[in-house]
Parts: C-alpha cells; structure tokens; sequence
C-alpha cells in the first residue's frame, strides 16, 4: 500500500513525541560513571567526605562514582570546572565554603557565580569551627580568654587571611570584643605545632582538627561554634554557653551539580544522598567518627541546601567587611 506524504505528515503529527525519539533519550539516568570533583587537594575534609558520598551514590545509582581533585585558588578551580560542565548529571561538585561562600569577597576573579550556576543537590555535613588554646595561656573557658585579651591581646591563628575560620574568628571579635591579633597561616595543618609549642596562644580551626590535640592534652579547645556540645567532647562549652550567644560557624560540604540539570536527576542524587546518609548508615558512623554533625533532613533537600548556601554567604559578606578584606 502507497502512502501518501499527506498522511504520512498526518499520521506522524498524531503520533506520541516519545515514539518518535531514539531510543537512547530514554536511558535511565545514569548510564555511565559519574565525576565528582573535590577542589581541594586530596586528605582533606572535603576529599574524605566527598569520597564517603562518592560511595553511597555510587551504590543507590549503580554506575562508579569517579572522585577527581582538582586543586588550586581555594576550591576555585575545582568549582568552575563544574559550572562550566555540561548539565546533565554526570558532573558534581563537592562544595565547600570556600568556592561557594567564601571565594566571592576575597577573588575578585571567580569566573563563575556561586548562587547562580550550580544546583544545590544536598548539603551533607559540617564540622563545627572550635578555639583551641596553647596550654601555656592558663586559660580554660571563653570567659577567661575574652577577660584575659582585653588586659593583653592575644594571638589566634587561622588557615589564612579570607579562609573560613579567619572570617569566623573576625565575627567572634566583633561579637564579644575580644583583643585578638589574627596570625594567618597558609593552611590549617602547619598551624598546629606552633600552638601546642605556644609559638602562637590559640586557633581558629575545625573542630575536627583541634579534637586530636584537645584529647591528648596538647592543647585545650575553650569553645565549639556549634548548637550544641559533641558528644566526642561532651566537656566542651559551646560558644553560646561561653557568652557569645547564639554564635555558631562551621565549615560545611555538600554536593552540587551545574545549574540547568534536569530537576529529576538533580533529585534522583539528592534521594541517593539522604537515603545514604539515614540514621544508623555506615555512611553517617564514619562521618561522625571523623568529627562531622549530619545535615538535617531539610538542609538535606535541595532547597534546604540553596538557603543554607544563601545564608552562610550573607554572613561572609558581612565577615570580610569586618575583617576589611577587599577581593583582589
């Protein structure tokens, strides 16, 4: 039977879009390995999270998750490569204060936004930011450090001028009034002899940093920036309980992906992310172990994670103005 062109056109115009698309369209996402991009060299925070995420997506999706470190410009490097990767689920950040919230007031070169061109998956966790003091400063609680500084200023060390910790250590001197001089260090490992040997009298740095020193009687931790006390350390104050009331910081890590990925697979990795990380998981034991708080469920949302993500850059905003910080 001849068919003629008209009722071919006809006969297609009635006919399903779906049915005429090539097979291939309709794979179940993912059909293939996934990049995670940590922007940080690896051994890091963010390098043993991402690669602790790595692997629970990796099992919900069934397809490898393949971690890459892509270092350089304080996460920077790393997150542009994501913005400016093709949406379609196959590149993921593991972000971090520094590219999203940080990175902005101190690079005045960024080559991407951080609130318009990634779409937040999940936020995962966060260590809580701690002061730890050398023990040579004789001081035990946030009470006597703040009275002792304001009879003498003290030095308190950060991982670097514009780093997360140092915009945390400017917010807790403008809260509290505190005379501290900010001794900038280029990373938060080499810091730490110099406070157990006193070379410095305190730091600014992750909970899960200090914690090591704190148990072993190196060193002594006055104060978590955290809601509430870990229990990893139950004597610890927090900030709250020292007097600065309601302070809290944190360095955190979540997963994004570009912006203008399709809303159904950015929700098929935010579901494999908080399946993965449910109460009880391997997941949330190895996390809590290494010193991390899980996310809430709702931070673990992908709109949780964008008003997290937009808050937190406020109050870096807010930071680098006290600090002075001009991006260059």
């Amino acid at each position: 039977m001849t068919i003629s062109r008209r009722t071919l056109l006809a006969t297609l115009g009635a006919a399903p879009v779906a049915a005429l698309l090539p097979g291939r369209a309709f794979a179940a996402f993912p059909e293939r390995a996934i990049r995670l991009i940590v922007p940080f060299a690896a051994g890091g925070n963010a390098d043993i999270v991402g690669r602790v995420i790595g692997d629970v997506i990796s099992k919900a999706v069934k397809q490898p998750v393949v971690v890459e470190n892509r270092a350089g410009a304080g996460g920077s490097i790393g997150a542009n490569v994501v913005a400016q990767a093709a949406p379609d689920g196959y590149t993921l950040l593991v972000g971090s204060n520094g590219p999203l919230t940080v990175n902005p007031f101190v690079q005045a070169h960024l080559g991407y936004d951080p609130l318009k061109d990634f779409a937040p998956v999940a936020l995962t966790s966060y260590v809580p930011h701690a002061l730890i003091v050398s023990n040579q400063l004789g001081v035990k609680t946030l009470p006597d450090l703040i009275a002792l500084s304001k009879k003498s200023a003290i030095t308190v060390a950060t991982s670097g001028v514009g780093s997360a910790t140092h915009m945390t250590l400017e917010r807790f001197k403008a809260a509290t009034g505190a005379d501290i001089t900010h001794v900038p260090y280029r990373g938060g490992g080499s810091l730490l002899p110099d406070v157990i040997s006193g070379s410095v009298q305190g730091a600014m740095t992750e909970f899960s940093t200090a914690l090591p020193l704190h148990k072993g009687g190196q060193a002594f931790i006055v104060a978590v920036a955290s809601t509430q006390r870990s229990k990893l350390a139950p004597e610890v104050a927090t900030f709250d309980e020292g007097g600065a009331k309601g302070f809290t910081a944190q360095s955190f890590i979540g997963i994004l992906a570009p912006a203008k990925t399709p809303a159904e697979i950015v929700a098929q990795l935010q579901k494999a992310v908080a399946d993965g990380l449910a109460d009880g998981s391997p997941a949330v034991e190895r996390l809590v172990t290494l010193g991390s708080e899980i996310a809430t469920p709702e931070q673990m949302t992908s709109q949780g994670f964008a008003e997290f993500i937009r808050t937190d850059f406020e109050n870096m905003r807010a930071a680098a103005k006290l600090a002075n910080i001009t991006p260059t």
